[in-house]
């Protein structure tokens, strides 16, 4: 089989510039895995991408397979692996610097894969990994969160969300949310202590001095968050840079995350998941061939849980 079904963009643009084609299919290198995909999760990544916001961050070259959020089947092993084998089931969040998940196969490097949960389907698994190394990287490695301190997970009802409050959940913090009317009871289900409702309280109101913010809007929402951190506490943004000199104005820190790839943590959140400690929740399926719809809700935001593409 010399081609593959691909989603691939030939230009920046809209929804628009998606082309759903045959493409070449990819060989494993030295090191690397050829993974038979069956989903791929969407994230806002992929369209801020396909319309060249992070073109100076991410150089990229065209045609381009978007997504990078995968669980599927080793299909075949380049040289000098020994980790995994043929039939393996695995997930990943693969190098963003190279083709995505978007297609019916995808090279990927050993290093950046770890075996699938057991008890999820591939739709589910394929909803975890950036998800879940997003908030292991933005909660426990730059927030340093730890057992009785105070997090506040803005559009905790999202992608990243969701996972981040059942992350922290689970390391024994106290857990605030910000989210529309609609999801509070999805949010209290999964164990948020406190919910707000963005549309109709001033968050900086209603929520005691927290240890961390983990911010996935930036703008308005951003620079209201200094608010409410506790003096030496830190503000983590997975949307914008926070300013160094606003946050040593508030006696805090800050940082900024763009989630890399993490075989050892995605396997712990493989077991975290096995364990029932953590749940994928998949709003919605598509087939493959539906990308530009996937991308299209994702951009209209205020979604629950995950949008998968479904490839197998």
């Amino acid at each position: 089989m010399k081609t593959m079904k691909a989603v691939c963009i030939y230009s920046y643009g809209g929804p628009e510039v998606l082309v759903y084609e045959d493409a070449p299919r990819p060989h494993p290198g030295a090191g690397e895995v050829l993974v038979r995909i069956h989903a791929a999760g969407i994230n806002p990544v992929d369209w801020k991408i396909r319309e060249g916001q992070l073109k100076t961050l991410l150089p990229h070259t065209f045609p381009l397979v978007l997504g990078w959020d995968l669980s599927g089947v080793v299909e075949a092993l380049g040289s000098g692996l020994t980790r995994l084998k043929l039939g393996d089931e695995v997930f990943s969040r693969p190098d963003i610097l190279r083709d995505g998940a978007y297609a019916e196969f995808i090279v990927v490097k050993e290093s950046e894969l770890a075996l699938k949960p057991k008890s999820l389907d591939h739709l589910h698994a394929a909803a975890l990994p950036l998800a879940g190394l997003t908030g292991w990287q933005t909660l426990f490695d730059a927030g340093g969160l730890s057992a009785g301190q105070r997090v506040l997970i803005h559009a905790a009802a999202g992608g990243v969300g969701h996972v981040a409050v059942q992350l922290a959940k689970w390391k024994g913090a106290h857990v605030i949310g910000t989210a529309a009317a609609k999801n509070h009871e999805f949010l209290r289900q999964l164990g948020v202590d406190q919910v707000i409702d963005y549309d109709t309280e001033r968050f900086e109101e209603a929520v005691q001095p927290v240890d961390v913010v983990l911010d996935a809007m930036g703008g308005e929402t951003q620079e209201r968050s200094w608010k409410v951190l506790k003096r030496g506490g830190i503000l983590v943004s997975i949307a914008s840079p926070p300013k160094a000199e606003v946050a040593a104005e508030h006696g805090v820190r800050q940082a900024f995350v763009f989630t890399q790839p993490n075989a050892p943590q995605l396997a712990e959140i493989a077991t975290l998941a096995d364990e029932g400690k953590l749940k994928a929740i998949v709003e919605t399926i598509l087939p493959l061939s539906d990308a530009t719809r996937g991308q299209q809700l994702s951009e209209r935001g205020h979604g629950r849980g995950k949008i998968v593409l479904r490839v197998v």
